[in-house]
């Protein structure tokens, strides 16, 4: 690190994209849990349109954006707060509800861990259970942490109940709770519905999953009137127009043809079934998944060889060196059943050495 970088950043580990970069060359993406659907004609033209209007600032609160977001998940549109990316949420939740420290799981988004150490945020990591559940008993006494619960929880494709969730929040008055929902609607119960119930709740969600717009950075939170307030002050002191107008022009586009997502969500869901059947049959271990990827391992041959042999086959899935629990697992993100049977192809030649 270079001298003039602040000094509690000496030690910094940035989120690291090399695996990904390197997969936009000619490699089948199944490492980052991207959406295989291209967005459709509508979109381009929404966003061509909003190119004509590049010469003025974007509207700084997407009330149009808002209202339509507003519509679908039937709550205010003034509950609802933009980011670019749920990383920006994320970050901005960091930057503003976090004095006290935070907990996440051991075995989660490793952004969270990242985001508390450029923050300077102490933050206390709670071992999941030996299957890899969260045990809502494990987060008592934490001291006014805010709290950060990936749910489903990624890599491992787990979903926690509503009821454990809520028994989460009730058992932490003085805690800021975070649900962060970027898989949800690939399976389980959305925390939504709790927001008006609980003062301390938060719940995040992201377009770049399900509605195919990783490449257009945008997410969002959705929380009581009292921590909206709080949360859009946030926002605005640090980006007010963070969201560009052709990415609005786009998600506005994309929340207008619903069906078009539900009918991807649909196909994703049946994919990702089949190729779980597929890939315990030639003797995988495969979590039930309610996300749209696969957290699996075989018992004969190694993580990190699979991934290095499917990479030698021009096919990127997720490999995790850390933590040592997780090193002989892989995350495969569901792709087109093209893809999912091509990646099956070279994973029986690869067992059979």
């Amino acid at each position: 690190m270079g001298k003039f970088l602040n000094s509690r950043l000496k030690d910094l580990v940035p989120y690291d994209t090399s695996e990904e970069i390197e997969s936009m060359k000619g490699y089948m993406r199944l490492n980052t849990n991207e959406s295989p659907f291209e967005l459709g004609p509508e979109i381009s033209k929404a966003v061509k349109d909003s190119v004509k209007e590049m010469n003025f600032y974007p509207d700084p609160d997407c009330r149009a954006l808002a209202k339509k977001l507003s519509e679908l998940l039937e709550i205010n549109p003034e509950q609802i707060i933009l980011g670019n990316g749920s990383d920006e949420i994320l970050n901005f939740i960091f930057t503003g509800f976090c004095e006290k420290g935070a907990a996440f799981p051991d075995i989660t988004y490793s952004f969270y861990k990242i985001l508390a150490k450029f923050h300077g945020v102490d933050f206390l990591q709670v071992p999941l259970r030996d299957d890899f559940t969260i045990n809502p008993e494990d987060y008592t006494n934490l001291n006014g942490r805010t709290i950060f619960i990936t749910n489903p929880n990624a890599p491992t494709s787990l979903f926690l109940s509503l009821n454990s969730i809520e028994k989460i929040i009730a058992q932490n008055p003085e805690s800021l709770i975070v649900i962060d929902e970027a898989y949800i609607d690939f399976g389980g119960d959305s925390a939504i519905r709790l927001i008006n119930s609980y003062k301390n709740l938060i719940v995040t969600r992201t377009f770049s999953k399900s509605r195919s717009m990783a490449g257009g950075r945008l997410g969002w939170a959705m929380t009581n009137y009292e921590l909206a307030k709080d949360f859009r002050a946030v926002k605005n002191s640090l980006a007010p127009y963070n969201i560009n107008a052709m990415t609005q022009a786009a998600a506005l586009a994309i929340l207008e043809h619903e069906e078009i997502t539900q009918k991807n969500l649909k196909i994703i869901k049946t994919v990702r079934e089949n190729t779980k059947s597929a890939l315990r049959e030639i003797g995988f271990e495969v979590f039930d998944s309610a996300a749209n990827f696969l957290f699996v391992r075989h018992e004969k041959i190694s993580g990190l060889k699979i991934f290095e042999e499917l990479k030698q086959n021009r096919i990127m899935i997720r490999h995790f060196d850390h933590p040592e629990r997780i090193s002989d697992f892989n995350r495969i993100t569901i792709g087109t059943p093209e893809q999912m049977q091509a990646m099956l192809e070279a994973l029986k030649k690869i067992l059979k050495g």
